[in-house]
């Protein structure tokens, strides 16, 4: 029987999907008592990896709902949305209420419209509920003012450096009595952001936002306090003593450098850079004066004055009715004259006696005249912060005075012409008053030259280092090259080398073929060429046909083996 008879493989129909086949139940029972356990291991991991991302799919989105909110607010929300039966959670570190994404938007319109979150800070939208009946006046006032106090509060927190604030306010109840009201007043404390820090023009903006949001409120009635206690605005007391404040001496300091930059930059282009060195004080009087003078001139002429008042008087009477006056005699039977008055110009006119020629009734006029009197009012007021003195000193170094060959330059003194005409600039630079006492003093003298310390260079910018590298620079480059070469061409040519050698091996064992002795035959030992003397190499037709053997078996062994197989069968 031939053992190169085909067998015909039957295939075998797949089971359905999780039926196992009878093959695979007998693979399980062959398996021992530690293989099917680490089998079960990975069938219950993979089974509840499955589980897993199949609920892990089924969770919901979760959004934010609210960020930030107060424990006031958060647990009015959470109670309200546990009775709208809303899935909720936090985030980590309770910072933010997270619902599902499809219902974010829902949430919020409905908490919306029962006032979630109100906030921790509430203005006059509190006063919309407080006009209900039975409230007192004092609960009206209290209200106004808690909602003043939450508005002032929200607008200082808009600022970029607030992280939240608190303002009380002290308004006092007015009475009748204008001398017995009391002015209101307010304080705030502000708590700022780490690494942030509140200037003088915002602190005055807080104080003044405050004091112009409150009626009959100053702004030295204000205080403004930071979370560590420290006062940060202008107390009172310290407003009016006689203390100087950092603004004021920021003031100063502005002023005085001013008129140094003045200075340096005005002789810099005439004595050279770094050649001057000008110091400036000033003196600021802050203090605020207020002085009223009252002027009295003569009396003018009637006509140059102006008439405050004038009163005139008439009375008359007929000729008989007048009765007779005066001492009888020969002056009281004549007509009286008209007196004149030259100060006041009225005219005083007496009738005593009978009528006129005419027959004119008698009478009496009386005529006063009032004029204002001449006066000034002068009301002058000193403004805060004009300069008193001015101390200006300057320092200009020598000049660099041209040396002979081969020597460096000599320092020199400036003339005096030269100084008296600097002098002269920096006393038009700092506006110099004689009567206010300003002074200016300008010397010349030799700028000390300091040699800088020698500094340590690095070990890699040394010379010395420099010059080893430059000396070793041309051998490590050839040692580095000749390297490349061995390791880029000399080594993968070896290494090919050693391949084809490793190949041809190979092939030469693969063409070698083991015969296979059978049965006892005699047959002719031919004698292998390589021991075949030189003369003996013709080739004999046996030769001929073993070598086509020998290239047969080494081109193609497969067919030389079956050819074996079948002599060894007997076929």
């Amino acid at each position: 029987m031939s053992s190169a008879a085909a067998v015909a493989e039957v295939p075998v129909m797949p089971s359905p999907a999780g039926v196992p086949t009878p093959a695979m139940l007998q693979r399980l029972g062959a398996l021992d008592r530690a293989a099917r356990l680490r089998w079960g291991v990975a069938a219950a991991l993979l089974i509840a990896l499955a589980v897993g991302a199949f609920f892990y799919t089924r969770q919901p989105d979760w959004r934010v709902l609210f960020a930030g909110v107060n424990d006031k607010d958060g647990g009015a929300i959470v109670a309200q949305l546990a009775t709208m039966n809303v899935p909720y959670k936090y985030s980590e570190g309770g910072g933010a209420i997270l619902v599902p994404a499809e219902r974010v938007h829902d949430v919020r319109l409905r908490l919306a419209t029962q006032g979630l979150p109100k906030g921790s800070v509430s203005g006059f939208e509190q006063m919309e509920g407080a006009s209900r009946f039975g409230v007192t006046q004092f609960q009206e006032r209290l209200n106004f003012q808690r909602g003043l106090e939450g508005e002032l509060t929200r607008s200082i927190q808009a600022l970029a450096s607030v992280q939240s604030a608190r303002v009380h306010l002290a308004l006092p109840n007015q009475n009748g009595f204008f001398r017995e009201q009391q002015k209101p007043s307010a304080s705030v404390l502000v708590s700022l952001y780490p690494g942030r820090f509140l200037d003088r023009t915002q602190l005055a903006g807080i104080v003044h936002l405050v004091a112009s949001s409150v009626p009959e409120l100053a702004p030295s009635a204000v205080s403004v306090l930071d979370d560590t206690g420290k006062l940060l605005s202008q107390s009172p007391d310290g407003a009016a003593g006689s203390a100087i404040d950092a603004q004021q001496l920021a003031y100063v300091q502005q002023i005085e450098q001013q008129y140094t930059r003045r200075i340096v930059d005005l002789l810099e282009p005439v004595v050279g850079k770094n050649n001057v060195r000008a110091q400036v004080t000033a003196e600021v009087d802050f203090s605020r004066t207020e002085s009223t003078v009252e002027q009295h001139r003569p009396n003018l002429s009637p006509d140059a004055s102006a008439v405050r008042s004038q009163q005139v008087v008439e009375s008359g009477g007929t000729a008989g009715s007048t009765p007779p006056a005066g001492v009888p005699g020969a002056v009281s039977n004549q007509p009286p004259q008209t007196a004149g008055a030259p100060i006041n110009g009225a005219a005083q006119q007496l009738a005593a006696g009978g009528a006129g020629q005419d027959g004119a009734p008698a009478g009496k006029r009386e005529s006063v005249t009032n004029y204002e009197v001449d006066k000034t009012t002068q009301v002058t007021r000193g403004s805060a912060g004009a300069i008193k003195r001015v101390n200006a000193a300057v320092v200009v170094n020598y000049a660099n005075a041209a040396g002979e060959a081969g020597k460096p330059a000599l320092p020199r003194a400036l003339p005096p012409e030269q100084i008296e005409q600097m002098t002269a600039l920096v006393r038009e630079t700092i506006g110099f008053n004689k009567e206010r006492g300003d002074s200016v003093n300008l010397m010349n003298a030799p700028f000390q030259v300091e040699e800088p310390p020698p500094l340590e260079l690095p070990l890699w910018k040394q010379p010395e280092m420099r010059d080893l590298a430059k000396s070793l620079a041309w051998p490590l480059a050839v040692s580095l090259a000749a390297a490349i070469v061995l390791i880029g061409v000399a080594r993968p040519a070896l290494r090919a080398r050693a391949r084809s050698k490793e190949l041809a091996l190979a092939r030469a064992a693969a063409g070698k073929v083991d015969a296979i002795e059978g049965e006892a035959l005699e047959r002719p030992a031919l004698p292998a060429p390589d021991e075949m003397p030189a003369l003996e190499l013709q080739a004999t037709p046996e030769q001929a046909r073993l070598q086509d053997a020998r290239t047969l078996a080494r081109d193609n062994p497969v067919a030389v083996a079956n050819i074996l197989k079948t002599w060894v069968n007997g076929e």
